[in-house]
């Protein structure tokens, strides 16, 4: 690809327009070497897969120019790179993290994390005044925050939460998993780290695990993430590298098809006499919708929840009427899928027993809709 100022949408389509020199491939190789030649004066441009895998190298290009950073690590998992950051602070180091999160993460704030000493305290990210409340300056080494918030898609002011944090000497981490850099980059927001769960929508295919880190400065912070990635061995195989590039040249197309359908159900839904709310930032009375707008570029994302009326066992029953829409745990493929969220999380869940998280997919929004009525009404999924 000729070096041009391309639109991120022909950057991602082209992997950034890479091609192989030896062979002129217009995809990557796969790297399957564990470890490479030294010289006979023991130099070496790479020594070990670890921390210097070929593989990684298109994917992390590609992904910091579409966030706007100045680099990018990717992990073994979302909870690989969100658990690396953590674990670049010291014991004693005061963080700040949302009540309502990817439950995973949040479980591991709130056990291994403290057990480890950091001093971890949850609070209601869409009040800016509770965030200020917690602050303590000099202390306080990293707030972060998750916008869309899995599973209420609750919505943080990404560059008021940045200001607030770096008044007390902070820095800003944000999952944006759900928001994609296709409708925002946080970085351009104030933000100093983003993560993503590249499991979904990165990769979008539902065929691997892996998770990606970007920064707006490589600095002695981000060298410490690095370092904890490279010595925890928290990275992914040359195989599942090669897919993620592979998914996220279709990024762009699935994810604002997915959002433009995410939007058409909500719309109906909000209509549908057996969901009491719909929770989708897309929709004008939604709590955070107007952030929403401003910091959501060009769509709000394929992800929504809804609350049924008459309480968790019908929201359970509904679950298990589907036929179109999937019965699993995960977000962001090809596939639409819905889940009991109270009921995978277990005994401690924040999340009301009323509510269904659905992850829209590409399917059409006719049939999906359809599908969904006839499981609210009680009818046979299977015809």
């Amino acid at each position: 690809m000729q070096e041009r100022d391309w639109r991120p949408e022909s950057l991602t389509a082209q992997g950034l327009g890479w091609v192989d020199p030896s062979t002129q491939a217009i995809n990557p190789p796969i790297h399957m070497s564990s470890t490479f030649l030294r010289t006979p004066g023991y130099g070496t441009e790479r020594a070990y897969i670890r921390d210097q895998n070929p593989a990684f190298e298109q994917v992390e290009t590609l992904l910091a120019k579409l966030e706007g950073g100045a680099a990018a690590a990717i992990s073994a998992s979302g909870m690989a790179a969100a658990t690396s950051v953590f674990m670049s602070l010291k014991p004693g180091d005061h963080v700040v993290a949302p009540e309502m999160m990817y439950w995973s993460l949040r479980n591991w704030l709130v056990t291994y994390a403290r057990d480890w000493g950091l001093d971890v305290t949850l609070v209601d990210m869409t009040s800016l005044d509770a965030l200020k409340a917690v602050m303590r300056p000099g202390k306080t080494r990293l707030v972060w925050i998750e916008t869309p918030g899995n599973p209420l898609w609750s919505v943080t002011d990404i560059a008021v939460a940045a200001e607030i944090a770096h008044q007390a000497g902070a820095r800003l981490a944000v999952d944006s998993t759900v928001a994609t850099p296709v409708f925002t980059q946080p970085l351009k927001l104030g933000a100093d780290l983003v993560m993503h769960s590249a499991t979904k929508y990165l990769n979008g295919h539902s065929d691997l695990c892996a998770g990606a880190l970007v920064t707006k400065e490589k600095d002695a912070h981000w060298q410490r993430i690095v370092e904890v990635r490279y010595q925890l061995g928290a990275i992914p195989g040359s195989v599942e590298a090669w897919l993620l590039f592979r998914g996220m040249r279709s990024l762009f197309p699935r994810v604002r098809q997915q959002a433009a359908t995410a939007l058409d159900l909500a719309q109906r839904f909000a209509k549908h006499p057996a969901i009491a709310h719909v929770l989708y930032p897309g929709l004008p009375g939604f709590p955070g919708h107007e952030i929403a707008k401003r910091q959501m570029q060009g769509g709000f994302g394929g992800m929504l929840s809804v609350r049924v009326k008459a309480g968790t066992e019908a929201a359970k029953a509904t679950a298990a009427r589907v036929g179109l829409w999937q019965r699993a745990t995960s977000l962001g493929g090809t596939e639409s899928l819905i889940e009991h969220r109270a009921s995978v999380e277990g005994p401690g869940s924040p999340v009301p027993g009323d509510l269904l998280r659905l992850s829209v997919g590409l399917e059409d929004a006719g049939d999906l809709y359809d599908d969904l009525d006839q499981a609210l009404s009680g009818g046979n999924a299977l015809g």
